[in-house]
C-alpha cells in the first residue's frame, strides 16, 4: 500500500484522536513518514490508551509534531 493510501485510509480515525489538528506525510531520517500535527505534544503517560497516536500506520511510522492552535489569517 502506498504512504498516501495508508494516510486516506486511517485519517478519519486519527483526526478523532485529540489534541489533532491534520495528518500529511513528510520525512523523518530520509524516510517517508506519516505526519500527525497537535496543538499540544504531550507524554503517552498522560493520555489514555485509545488516545494515543499509533506508532505505525499500514507499516508505515508516524511522527507527531507540535504546531500549537491552528487559526485563520486575514489576508
Amino acid at each position: 500500500m502506498k504512504i498516501e493510501s495508508a494516510m486516506r485510509k486511517h485519517e478519519e480515525q486519527v483526526m478523532r484522536l485529540p489534541n489533532v489538528t491534520g495528518i500529511g506525510i513528510g520525512k523523518k531520517a530520509k524516510k517517508d513518514v506519516i505526519k500527525v500535527f497537535v496543538t499540544k505534544k504531550l507524554p503517552e503517560s498522560a493520555l489514555q490508551p485509545h488516545e494515543i497516536v499509533p506508532k505505525t500506520l499500514e507499516g508505515y511510522q508516524t511522527d507527531v509534531e507540535e504546531i500549537g492552535v491552528v487559526t485563520a489569517q486575514a489576508l
